[in-house]
């Protein structure tokens, strides 16, 4: 399943680390980031509680930029 989000971001830079942080989070397929849209694309693993790995997501990007918000 994929889904996208809208997001909240300053700068491309911070944009890149909630990339990777989406990225790392249990449950995620794949993630990108896109600041010129302000838009984060999704890619959930089979079988995964989407709502659940996105809570996860969110704490992890507030860990790397904490002014960052994704609109769930």
């Amino acid at each position: 399943m994929k889904k996208t989000y809208k997001i909240d971001v300053d700068c491309a830079n911070c944009a890149n680390k909630m990339e990777d942080a989406a990225r790392k989070t249990a449950g995620v397929k794949e993630a990108s980031v896109s600041f010129m849209t302000l838009k984060m694309a999704v890619e959930f693993e089979e079988g995964a509680d989407y709502k659940a790995v996105m809570q996860e997501v969110r704490k992890n990007c507030k860990k790397v930029e904490d002014d960052c918000e994704i609109f769930l």
